[in-house]
């Protein structure tokens, strides 16, 4: 599975959704994309149809957001996983369940 984008532009902001997994190799291109709009324009990562990401794609989406990047459609996981790279702290795992 692979990282699918797509590009929509409105007057003033623009979505980019993400498709797939999203791994450290495919960061540098997709930072590049969001990088390349005007400041003016207000970005946002729509992540509705994400599958799976590894720690360095939540690292980056943690510090797209942080820079003023609109997340859009982010799972539970996703999010948490954000909070806690953002707070220094390890996922918490039931042990009796996996949870």
């Amino acid at each position: 599975m692979t990282l699918r984008i797509q590009r929509a532009a409105g007057t003033k902001c623009v979505v980019y959704t993400l498709m797939g997994r999203i791994q450290a190799d495919r960061l540098a291109d997709l930072e590049a994309l969001v990088k390349s709009e005007s400041p003016e324009s207000e970005v946002t990562l729509d992540l509705k149809d994400v599958k799976l990401v590894d720690r360095e794609a939540v690292r980056f989406l943690a510090k797209c957001e942080e820079q003023g990047t609109t997340l859009r459609n982010c799972a539970a996981y996703i999010r948490a996983w954000i909070s806690q790279e953002r707070n220094g702290t390890q996922p918490q795992v039931n042990v009796q369940t996996g949870e």
